[in-house]
């Protein structure tokens, strides 16, 4: 049984306010390309398919062009919901599709739905677990709320609810964060999803903080395979076969240096799996570049790279560039970010970084991103009102 897994295409995303979708539409054609030579018996999705639990109406075009594909190829596709979609709209019409070997994971009510695929070894179940909070994990299961407090709480219960016969090989996807995985700077930004304003001023208030959202990888002993989707970073976590794929595009700065891919899942008899990758190569990569404003100017620095690429641009000159952004937009123009390293930006960067975050409670980090943002303290009201937003986070 060949499969492969895929995750975090978040379909509609915008970076630095540059739109992703021709991308996309690239980095997709790609992976049918290879899904019609290597020809796997499914391809497995866990989570954010799109970038919005309302996509817009080209980023569901996009996917519908994709899966269409794949149905005409007569290649089913197993989808999950992440915590950017809306689960809801991703499991519309999923019972007419499931005749097209399209499955999609339903809202969640208490069970997993299981799609059986056979092979030479007999059967392999698939199992299909969206993205779990412990609200929907409560309300589908009013008679055991009281024992979801956190995320492990839901989905511990959640994976207790399904049926699974040992004796087969099960592969289970999940859109968590599983503890020890390492996020990059675009899962850090995507944790929080809820705005407040406080007086007026802008702040950003965190939904999963701390170990909040992780979720023991001994959760797992009774799959064969794990196909995890959510961090971007393609890992292992604890054992081989319990994975993320990572996204297939970079999204983050932070992912600048890694090699995307495909991840192949190969199920033989019972207890053997092989793993591999398919690299993917994007229409645009996405790379730091670092020098004086003269160095990255010349023709020398940039003729044997692609001007096209997106970039990060430090600086290392004493002085600022005037209009440097729209200078070097000349040469390389889809540059995302100019920053400077000198002496003047070095000299303000310490605010604090020298403590470590685990360290600091939920309101201490929520007082630093408001000051950090507002550039003026908390009153006492403002961070009464924050204590009593946390708490209702972890009720």
């Amino acid at each position: 049984m060949k499969l492969f897994h895929l995750s975090d295409l978040h379909i509609g995303k915008r970076v630095n306010e540059f739109s992703m979708i021709e991308d996309q539409k690239y980095i997709l054609s790609q992976i049918l390309h290879a899904a019609k030579i290597k020809k796997p018996d499914g391809i497995l999705l866990s989570g954010d398919i799109y970038d919005s639990t309302i996509p817009s109406a080209e980023a569901v075009q996009v996917f519908d062009a994709f899966l269409t594909e794949l149905s005409v190829e007569r290649i089913p596709a197993f989808i999950i919901s992440g915590n950017h979609d809306s689960a809801e709209r991703l499991a519309f019409g999923s019972s007419l599709m499931g005749k097209s070997g399209i499955y999609f994971s339903r809202v969640y009510d208490g069970t997993i739905e299981k799609i059986p695929l056979q092979d030479a070894y007999g059967t392999v179940w698939i199992h299909l677990l969206p993205f779990l909070r412990p609200a929907v994990v409560r309300h589908a299961l009013p008679e055991r709320a009281e024992e979801v407090s956190y995320v492990a709480d839901a989905v511990r219960i959640a994976l207790e609810q399904g049926a699974v016969d040992e004796n087969e090989r099960n592969v289970l996807l999940a859109h968590q964060f599983v503890t020890g995985a390492k996020r990059c700077e675009a899962e850090e930004l995507q944790v929080g999803d809820a705005v407040q304003s406080l007086d007026g001023a802008l702040v950003v208030v965190f939904l999963q903080v701390g170990d909040l959202d992780q979720i023991p990888v001994e959760l797992f002993e009774k799959f064969d395979y794990v196909a995890l989707g959510h961090i971007h970073s393609p890992q292992k976590v604890g054992r081989e076969t319990v994975r993320y794929c990572g996204s297939p595009l970079k999204y983050s700065f932070s992912e600048a240096g890694q090699e995307k891919s495909i991840t192949v899942v190969e199920l033989k008899e019972k207890g053997t799996v092989e793993l591999r990758t398919i690299p993917l190569e994007p229409l645009r990569d996405m790379r730091k570049i670092r020098g004086t404003y003269l160095e990255v100017t010349a023709k020398s620095f940039y003729e044997n790279s692609n001007c096209e690429d997106y970039l990060l641009v430090t600086l290392t000159d004493e002085e600022d560039v005037p209009d440097g952004m729209a200078k070097l937009r000349t040469i390389y123009p889809n540059l995302m970010r100019l920053e400077y390293d000198n002496k003047r930006t070095r000299s303000c960067a310490d605010i604090g970084t020298s403590e470590r975050v685990e360290e600091k409670s939920e309101l201490e980090l929520f007082r630093e991103l408001y000051e950090l943002q507002n550039n003026q303290d908390m009153t006492a009201q403002q961070e009464a009102l924050v204590e009593e937003l946390i708490r209702g986070l972890k009720a």
